[in-house]
C-alpha cells in the first residue's frame, strides 16, 4: 500500500535532477542552463531561440532587449540587520556577435532594479536602463554591472573594451578594461568583448565586508583565483527590500547581437556552476562564401527570375540611392534612402520641421524602431571630395554628448546628401526668443541653456579624441529637447558646400553677426572664432535681441557695439530682454552680458577658451575686467559708424531677420589638437 507514494517520490527526484529548468524551492536561486520554460520576462526585442539560447537585441539599429527573472528577489534590507541578508552572487555566461568582423557594438548590463518598467530609458550607451534625464538619480535604487565595448567620454570611459560597476548611473564607480587572470601563466590576458566568442561571468557581494567582485574567464577557462574588479561598497541604501535582477542591451548607429547562454543566481550563497557542455550553442555564422554561391545558384534559375528582376529593380528606381564600394567601412552610420523616404510619408510639407541656408529638415519615425528622427536634406556634388566628407560624418557620428543633438547617419541619392539627427521636438531657441509661437523662457531657462550650449563646446574643442569646430553657433542651431536642455546642432554642415574647392580661395563660414573679426582676413576658423560666436549667442539669449538689426539706430545696430555703450554707462542691465520683466538674478545677469563682451573681444588672443568660459558660469573663476576701449569689442573691431556702415553693405537678404550661414572650405575635424 505504501509502494506508490514511494514510487511517486523518486519520480519526482528523478526529474528535478534530470531537468535543468525545474523550478527550485527557494525563487531567490535559481540555475537556468538554457532558457525553455524559463521564469524570464522578456521585453523589446529579446527573444529565446528554440535551443534554449536567450538572444537580447539582433542586427537591427536604435533596438533595446531585456531580460528580467519574473519573481522579485527578497533581499529584506531594512526588515534585516544582519549584513549576510544583502550578499549575492551570480554567474552568467554572455556572448556579444557584432554585425561587422571588428566593429564595436555597444555592450550588455547585469542589473539589479526595484522594477521591471523602464519606461524612461534609451538605448545605445544607455543600455536600456537609463536616460540622460534620471542618469545619476539616487532613487533610482539601480546597480549594474556594464560590459561596454564603445567608448563614450560623457561617461568618463576611458576606453571601448571595459567592465564598469555603476550605481544608479552609467557613470562608472570604478571601471577596468577587460582581461582575465591566467592561473597558469600568472599573468593577466586581454579579453575582446565583442570578438563573438561566449565568456564566463561571476558576480559576488559580500554583505559581511561589504565587497564586490566581477570575474571573467573565456568559455573554455575555469575561473581565476584573481577577479578583475574588486572594490568596497555599501548596497544597503542601493538595494531595497524587493528587487529583480536580469539583462539589458541594446543597439544604437551600431548594433550586434547579444546572448545569454547560461544564469544562475543565488541571494545567499554561491551560484551554481554551468557547465559548457549542458548551455546552448550559438548560431552559425554565414560564411563570406555562401553569399557568391547562392547568387550562382540564383541567376542559373533562369529567365523568369531576371525578368522579375528587371521589373524589380524599377521598381526600385524611386529609392536609388549612390553606393561606393569605401562606403562599406562606414556601414553603420548609413541609412537606406526607402528607410527615409517611409519615416518622411515621401519628404511631405506636413513633415517639414524648417528650412535654411542648408536645407531643409522633415520629421520622420523609422520604420523599424519606431524612433523619431530629424532628417536635412542637403545637395552635394558627388564627384568630389565625398569620401572624406563622409568618413568625417561617421567620425561626428561618435560624439557623445548631453547638449549636442546626436547626429545618426547619412544616406546618399542622386545629388543629395540626407543627413539623420535625434529629433528635437521643442525646435530651435530662436522660435523662443523671437516669435510669439513658443512661451517664452524665463532666466533660469535661460541659463541653463548657455550653460549647455558651453559645455557641449567645450567637449567639442578639448574632450573629445579630435578638436571639432563648430563654425556656426547661433540661436537658430540650438534645438531644445523635451525638458527644454540645449543642444547644439547642424555642426559640419557648412564644410558640405567646398569639398574640392581649392583651399586658396577659402570663402567665410558661420553667420553675419556671429563672425569673429579675423576671418575676414585669413578664413581661418579656430577654436577662438567659435568662441566669438558663443559671446553674440549669449548676448542674443540674455538681451532677446538679434546680433545686428539694421533698421536700429547707428550706436544700436551691432548687438555687442550696444551693450557695451551701455556698461561703460553703468547701464547695463537695461540691455536684457524686456519680456523677463526683470525677473532674473542681476548677478547672473550682469555674468553673461559680461562674458559676453569679453567673448566679442577683437583680439582673439584676448578671448577665453571654452574651459574658461565653464569656469566662469560656474562661479569657480572670477570673471576679469575688461578694458574701456570703444574698439576692442564688437561684431567686426570696428567703432559704432563703422560697424553700421559694414553691415550697411550686405545685401537686405543676408541681414534678415534670421541670417543664413555662409560656407567655407575648412574642414570640419582638425587633424588633432
Amino acid at each position: 500500500m505504501t509502494s506508490t507514494p514511494v514510487s511517486v517520490f523518486f519520480l519526482i527526484l528523478l526529474y528535478v535532477c534530470l531537468n535543468p529548468l525545474a523550478m527550485a524551492v527557494d525563487e531567490n536561486q535559481f540555475a537556468y542552463k538554457g532558457f525553455n520554460g524559463a521564469n524570464i520576462s522578456l521585453e523589446g526585442v529579446a527573444k529565446i531561440h528554440s535551443n534554449g539560447l536567450l538572444q537580447l537585441t539582433n542586427f537591427s539599429k536604435h533596438q533595446i532587449g531585456r531580460a528580467f527573472y519574473q519573481h522579485p528577489i527578497g533581499f529584506n534590507t531594512s526588515s534585516s540587520t544582519l549584513p549576510q541578508a544583502l550578499s549575492f552572487s551570480t554567474h552568467f555566461v554572455f556572448a556579444i556577435v557584432p554585425e561587422i568582423a571588428n566593429l564595436r557594438a555597444h555592450g550588455i548590463a547585469f542589473a539589479i532594479s526595484p522594477s521591471m518598467n523602464f519606461t524612461q530609458a534609451v538605448g545605445s550607451q544607455y543600455f536600456g536602463l537609463l536616460s540622460s534625464s534620471n542618469n545619476g538619480l539616487p532613487s533610482n535604487h539601480l546597480l549594474a554591472i556594464e560590459f561596454d565595448a564603445i567608448r563614450n567620454p560623457e561617461f568618463n570611459e576611458t576606453n571601448d573594451n571595459h567592465v564598469g560597476i555603476d550605481v544608479n548611473s552609467l557613470v562608472s564607480n570604478v571601471s577596468a578594461s577587460v582581461t582575465y587572470y591566467s592561473d597558469t601563466e600568472r599573468i593577466n590576458r586581454t579579453l575582446e568583448l565583442v570578438s563573438g566568442s561566449p565568456m564566463h561571468v561571476w558576480i559576488e557581494y559580500d554583505g559581511f565586508e561589504n565587497v564586490l567582485n566581477v570575474t571573467l574567464a573565456p568559455i573554455t577557462s575555469p575561473k581565476p583565483d584573481q577577479s578583475l574588479l574588486s572594490t568596497h561598497i555599501n548596497l544597503s541604501s542601493i538595494l531595497l527590500d524587493s528587487m529583480y535582477v536580469g539583462f539589458s542591451a541594446a543597439t544604437g548607429i551600431i548594433s550586434g547581437n547579444h546572448y545569454i547562454l547560461g544564469w544562475s543566481f543565488n541571494r545567499s550563497g554561491k551560484a551554481q556552476d554551468l557547465e559548457i557542455s549542458e548551455l546552448p550553442s550559438l548560431p552559425h555564422r554565414r560564411k563570406p562564401g555562401l553569399g557568391i554561391t547562392m547568387s550562382v545558384t540564383i541567376v542559373a534559375i533562369g529567365l523568369t527570375i531576371t525578368i522579375a528582376g528587371i521589373f524589380y529593380m524599377l521598381r526600385r528606381k524611386k529609392y536609388e540611392e549612390i553606393r561606393e564600394d569605401w562606403e562599406r567601412e562606414y556601414g553603420p552610420h548609413r541609412f537606406s534612402y526607402k528607410d527615409l523616404f517611409k519615416a518622411t510619408r515621401g519628404f511631405v510639407d506636413e513633415e517639414l520641421l524648417g528650412a535654411g541656408g542648408f536645407g531643409k529638415v522633415f520629421r520622420g519615425v523609422l520604420p523599424s524602431s519606431k524612433e523619431q528622427v530629424a532628417v536635412k536634406k542637403v545637395s552635394h556634388d558627388s564627384k568630389q571630395g565625398m569620401k572624406e566628407f563622409v568618413a568625417e560624418i561617421a567620425s561626428m557620428g561618435r560624439l557623445r554628448h548631453r547638449n549636442l543633438v546626436q547626429l545618426l547617419g547619412y544616406s546618399r541619392r542622386k545629388g543629395e546628401l540626407l543627413l539623420v539627427y535625434d529629433y528635437m521636438p521643442n525646435g530651435s531657441l530662436d522660435k523662443f526668443l523671437f516669435s510669439n509661437e513658443k512661451p517664452i523662457l524665463d532666466w533660469a531657462q535661460r541659463y541653463r541653456i548657455i550653460r549647455g550650449v558651453a559645455s557641449a563646446l567645450l567637449y567639442l574643442h578639448e574632450e573629445w579624441d579630435q578638436v571639432v569646430l563648430h563654425r556656426d553657433v547661433k540661436a537658430s542651431n540650438v534645438l531644445l529637447d523635451a525638458d527644454l536642455n540645449g543642444r547644439l546642432g547642424d555642426f559640419g554642415l557648412a564644410r558640405l558646400y567646398d569639398h574640392g574647392a581649392n583651399l586658396e580661395t577659402t570663402h567665410v563660414v558661420g553667420t553675419i553677426g556671429y563672425l569673429a573679426p579675423e576671418l575676414s582676413r585669413t578664413g581661418k576658423a579656430t577654436t577662438s572664432t567659435d568662441v566669438f560666436a558663443f559671446g553674440a549667442f549669449i548676448l542674443e539669449v540674455a538681451c532677446g535681441r538679434r546680433p545686428i538689426q539694421p533698421q536700429q539706430s547707428p550706436d544700436a545696430v551691432v548687438l555687442a557695439d550696444w551693450v557695451f555703450k551701455k556698461w561703460k554707462e553703468g547701464a547695463i542691465l537695461e540691455t536684457s530682454d524686456p519680456r523677463l520683466g526683470g525677473d532674473y538674478l542681476e548677478e547672473e545677469m550682469e555674468l553673461v552680458l559680461k562674458l559676453g563682451l569679453l567673448c566679442s573681444k577683437s583680439d582673439a588672443a584676448t578671448r577665453p577658451s571654452m574651459r574658461q568660459v565653464m569656469q566662469y558660469l560656474d562661479g569657480d573663476v572670477l570673471l576679469p575686467e575688461i578694458i574701456h576701449d570703444s574698439t576692442s569689442v564688437g561684431t567686426i573691431g570696428l567703432g559704432n559708424e563703422a560697424s553700421f556702415e559694414f553691415v550697411r553693405s550686405f545685401p537686405s537678404s543676408i541681414v534678415k531677420s534670421s541670417a543664413p550661414s555662409i560656407s567655407s572650405t575648412e574642414s570640419i575635424l582638425t587633424s588633432g589638437r
